[in-house]
């Protein structure tokens, strides 16, 4: 006797793409508290996707001269700054880019930074042959901290509940890394501390 299976359909919360700037998902404060765990940043900091300001705030509570911009106009920074077009240039660059545009804003975001680059990615970025030809065998980052709670992104003003079902990491590239990239892990706890 053959037996049929049939799988129920299960929810799904996507993360829809901010192609357009209508879809808008801040980025928790403790996530960006969990960075500055394990990284220190010395100069000035460009957080060049800044959205409502969650992390440029955290950063600056932190102690560090912070500029803020966003193409899209949020209420916080500067507004109609498209990083992947500008010249500008600063010691620091620390951002949760769109992630459609997660590639451009490595490229970009190495130039454009004298010291450090962080970036909020997918834990899945590391794959892919093509961002292994077009990023990591050219720049790879020079460490990954990799988040041991996963990271729940609420649409602005959604009622928080539940956890995310996507795993993230820091990707930072440091101009003063000579070595192969280092893999680590981030102190559990601050998202029930910072939450």
């Amino acid at each position: 006797m053959n037996k049929q299976y049939v799988l129920a359909p299960q929810p799904t919360l996507k993360r829809i793409a901010d192609i357009d700037g209508p879809d808008f998902y801040p980025t928790p404060r403790w996530a960006t508290r969990a960075l500055l765990a394990n990284e220190t940043f010395q100069g000035r900091i460009w957080e060049c996707a800044c959205g409502d300001g969650n992390m440029s705030s955290v950063l600056e509570e932190g102690g560090n001269e912070v500029i803020s911009s966003d193409l899209y106009d949020r209420g916080f920074g500067t507004q109609g700054i498209d990083f992947t077009q500008t010249d500008q240039i600063s010691d620091n660059i620390i951002t949760n880019p769109p992630y459609n545009l997660a590639e451009d804003f490595v490229h970009k975001g190495v130039s454009s930074s004298k010291k450090k680059l962080a970036l909020l990615l997918r834990l899945a970025f590391l794959e892919s042959a093509k961002r292994k030809l077009s990023i990591f065998d050219i720049y790879p980052p020079s460490r990954v901290w990799v988040f041991s709670e996963r990271i729940t992104f609420y649409p602005k003003g959604a009622m928080r509940k539940g956890s995310g079902t996507t795993a993230y990491a820091w990707y930072v590239w440091d101009h003063d890394h000579d070595g192969p990239t280092q893999l680590g892990w981030l102190p559990t706890g601050m998202k029930a501390k910072y939450g």
